[in-house]
């Protein structure tokens, strides 16, 4: 490897160490918004998706998402070629499948804060092992080799880091979740939904604020090289699409949640970040930082009302709002590249082409995540079950399903 392959490795070898230990992000946060009774199955729960995440798309998924040999013409995925033992990738891949390995493992745990408090931790961990090794690689493979294979390559669809590939394929397959599982015990009384408020806002800020972290990672890191100078500018303006977009999206749902209710809302304020990240992941390269200023402010704003209509009017049980964080922004942000992209965005003189493509993309990906999602979680439901007894769910499930700790709010 010459100097620039090395920087390029090197880079994205910590980008990957940062996507990582967004694990413990979603962790914190996960646990922060919910009850402290099942606060040790929530970290289970994410630690079964590093685990089975990391085997399976080693495994499986990788060769599924990146392989050269096609499956219904790249429709449902790929295969490793023989010589490479179909599923299994060389050396000079390993940096590459680790970096890939930890974004599987971020599309599987967002689907764990929809369901929190209520589900089986045995169908969690096969949920988690079919998202990883076949609902996330395949669906991958429609753009990421970044081939002439890949059909929304071909059509010149935009997702640079994965607002719709990730995120809102997390997003949907939680919607699906949320829904088969049925709400937490007591969340709804007489048609109203009823706050059943986190214990520890403290650990719910500090995960998010681990996530701000490791996002420069996922959004960086997806540039691929860092050996050249155009690489070094390119991922010094991702970085700041990335922080802009952020810290709109806060202050969009911090002002937002004021004028609406009186007082700023700080969950809400938190997930107006994490709304401002998953929006701008797609286009964090394609767009100005004043676009993504203006993304960050509509997905902050976007995030509330999700939520709000989600749990009131939907009635659909999402703890932590991971829906509207990642289903629901991930899919604006991938549209808004159409409309603000610098090649090709609506407002940049680009007509409505690009907005068509990536209308196209958002639907695609989430028809496929919620169809295969539904799949799985009603075979799982008519087989094993899903969700845990009314004794376990209101003891905890810490206690039901792990034997540790005493009955706790």
């Amino acid at each position: 490897m010459d100097t620039s392959a090395i920087m390029g490795a090197l880079w994205i070898i910590i980008a990957g160490i940062l996507v990582f230990f967004m694990q413990a992000g979603f962790t914190l946060v996960e646990t922060g918004f919910t009850r402290s009774k099942n606060a040790g199955n929530i970290i289970m729960k994410n630690l079964m998706d590093l685990i089975v995440g990391s085997i399976g798309f080693w495994a499986v998924g990788y060769g599924i998402m990146y392989g050269s040999d096609l499956i219904a013409g790249g429709y449902l995925g790929r295969m490793s070629p023989s010589d490479q033992g179909y599923f299994f990738f060389s050396a000079d891949d390993y940096y590459n499948l680790f970096f890939q390995t930890v974004f599987a493992a971020t599309a599987a745990t967002i689907v764990s804060g929809a369901v929190a408090g209520r589900t089986k931790f045995s169908t969690y961990i096969i949920f988690s092992l079919i998202m990883t090794t076949i609902i996330y690689p395949i669906s991958g493979s429609w753009y990421w080799p970044f081939d002439d294979d890949a059909w929304l390559n071909t059509l010149g669809f935009v997702d640079f880091a994965g607002s719709s590939v990730v995120h809102s394929v997390g997003g949907w397959a939680a919607l699906v979740g949320a829904i088969v599982v049925g709400p937490r015990i007591g969340k709804y009384k007489d048609g109203v939904s009823q706050a059943i408020p986190g214990h520890n806002i403290l650990l719910g800020a500090l995960g998010v604020m681990i996530l701000w972290l490791g996002w420069f990672g996922f959004n960086g890191g997806s540039q691929l090289a860092f050996g050249s100078e155009e690489d070094v500018i390119a991922v010094g303006s991702i970085l700041i699409t990335t922080n802009l977009a952020a810290a709109s999206g806060a202050a969009a749902a911090l002002f937002y949640t004021w004028l609406r209710y009186g007082q700023p809302d700080i969950s809400m304020t938190l997930n107006g970040a994490l709304a401002g990240l998953v929006c701008i992941t797609a286009g964090c390269a394609a767009v100005t930082p004043g676009a993504a200023v203006i993304m960050g402010l509509i997905a902050g704003v976007i995030v509330v009302m999700s939520i709000t209509f989600i749990d009131e009017k939907l009635k659909i049980d999402d703890p932590v709002g991971a829906v509207s964080v990642h289903g629901v922004c991930g899919a604006l942000g991938t549209l808004l590249v159409g409309v603000f992209a610098t090649d090709g965005g609506l407002i940049n003189g680009g007509g409505f082409d690009l907005l068509g493509v990536q209308a196209i993309g958002v639907l695609a990906y989430g028809l496929w995540a919620v169809v295969l999602s539904f799949i799985v979680f009603t075979i799982l439901k008519l087989t094993i079950g899903v969700r845990v007894s009314e004794k376990e769910e209101i003891e905890g499930l810490d206690k039901a399903e792990h034997g540790i700790g005493v009955f706790n709010e």
